[in-house]
Order: C-alpha cells, then structure tokens, then sequence
C-alpha cells in the first residue's frame, strides 16, 4: 500500500514535470515566434523610412530647382511696320542663384489675341512654332546656354508667323519654361500709338 501510494506520488511529480517542459517549450515558441515578427516589421520600417526621407529629398531638390533655375527678362522690344508690331524681341538673363539655363531645351507659351501657341527653339529661322536665340553679351561664346550673370541673349519670335502682327493696345503673355521646370511669365504689351514708330518697347 505505501508503494502504490510513493509510485503515485512519483507519477504526479513526473506528470507536473513534463507538463511544465511542454509550457516552457510553448512559450519558447511563442517568443521566438514574436522576435521574428517584431524583427520583420523593424526591417519593413526602416526601408520605408529610408525611401521615404530619398523621396522628400528629392522632391524638394526639384521644387527648389523649379523656383531658382529661371531667366530673368531685362528688356522687351517689338519691330513696327506698317504701324503693326511684326516681331517681338526678350533680352533675358540668368536668374539669381540659378544653374545654367540651355534655351535650346527652353519652351515658350505664346498666348496672344488671336492664338495660343507652344515655342521651341530653333538655331535659325523663327515661325509659327519656334523662337531663335541671338548673341547680346556672351564673353565665352556659350549661347544658346545662360552660364554667367553677366550673360545677355536674345530672344526672338515673329508675331506675323506665330499668329498674326499685333496692332496698337494688343497684349501677348509669354510663358518662359527652363529645362528645370522653372517658368518666367511676361506680358508684351503693343502701346496704343504705333505711328512713325519703327521699334517700341512692349
């Protein structure tokens, strides 16, 4: 009898032994288990926050470059004849702060009384389509590319071909676009007497 009742006790002992190895062994489980999860979403964070930071920088490299990148227009001038403006003339200059500024990859809006119309460059011969550059001040001969501030090009659309020559009063916006995305709008405004005038500042 006090046998049967010490191989009892050793029964319960063993029971209480295996099942306390099988919880400690579920909870290993479940903690490894919650390691790897936890390591897993630490990774995914840390590659979203990293392409998220490139991102942010990237963008904001290009909003900066779409603000400073641009031409500034010094003066404007259109060519008369048969008291109409026939032609009309930027003399423009790299902005301050700005890169350099290629207008051969420039394009201008043209958005007259008559017409709307997208220019782009041409090394000679203006029309309907495009615009020319030509040489104010450019000491190191890199026109059609602004690269100084002291740099001083012209550009030149025709009117007649673009839409039709401009009377007196009329008003052109003209929407520069550098290859940066950087826009200069300028508005060429015909003076109201055109008379014994062979050129006039618009």
């Amino acid at each position: 009898m006090i046998r049967n009742g010490l191989s009892a006790v050793k029964d319960r002992i063993e029971g209480a032994v295996n099942d306390r190895g099988q919880v400690g062994i579920g909870t290993l489980i479940v903690f490894i288990a919650m390691v790897l999860v936890a390591a897993i979403a630490a990774g995914v964070l840390i590659n979203t926050a990293g392409f998220l930071q490139t991102k942010s920088e990237q963008t904001g490299q290009e909003s900066s470059a779409q603000v400073s990148n641009r031409v500034q227009v010094v003066s404007a001038f259109g060519n008369v004849a048969n008291e109409r403006v026939k032609d009309i003339s930027l003399t423009v200059m790299r902005g301050s702060g700005s890169d350099d500024i290629n207008l051969s990859a420039a394009t201008i809006e043209w958005i007259g009384p008559d017409k709307a119309k997208t220019l782009t460059y041409k090394e000679s011969g203006t029309g309907a389509s495009n615009f020319t550059v030509n040489t104010i001040k450019d000491p190191d001969k890199s026109a059609p590319v602004l690269n100084t501030q002291d740099d001083r090009l012209e550009v030149n659309m025709s009117a007649e071909e673009i839409s039709n020559a401009l009377s007196e009063g009329e008003e052109v916006k003209l929407k520069l676009t550098t290859q940066y995305g950087a826009v200069t709008l300028y508005r060429a405004n015909v003076p109201q007497s055109l008379s014994q005038e062979s050129a006039v500042t618009v």
